[in-house]
């Protein structure tokens, strides 16, 4: 069975591209297009395994999505900036990973991959 993989971006083509490498590695990809549409897209399928999501974006930014988004879920934050602050004001708002745009498929699909087995392994020992 597959493990569920939320992408939250503005942009069409990045969710797109996001969906095809996640697709391939044989994750199913629920798709949204900022902050406000990643928590309802959450409600609506309890089965999210990790969230991917862009910062900058209309209604609800990616840093106020970590803000609202239910304990212990994982989430990669996928983005053009690359400011410390804001990468430091992420992973304290539980975000596990920071990747650069334009992204490279595979580091994206290495980087879920390590972030669903830690998990299963957390869960595993509770």
């Amino acid at each position: 069975m597959s493990s569920s993989i939320l992408v939250i971006d503005d942009s069409l083509m990045v969710r797109s591209q996001v969906a095809r490498a996640l697709a391939a590695a044989g994750y199913a990809v629920i798709q949204a297009v900022d902050g406000v549409d990643g928590l309802e897209k959450l409600a609506a399928n309890a089965d999210v395994a990790l969230v991917v999501c862009d910062v900058n974006m209309p209604r609800m930014s990616g840093i106020e999505f970590l803000e609202h988004k239910p304990a212990g879920l994982a989430v990669v934050m996928l983005t053009t900036e690359g400011q410390t602050e804001l990468v430091q004001r992420a992973k304290a708002l539980g975000s596990k990973g920071w990747i650069l745009k334009p992204f490279d498929a595979d580091l994206l699909v290495a980087t879920v991959r390590k972030l669903l087995s830690t998990a299963t392994a957390a869960a595993a020992t509770r």
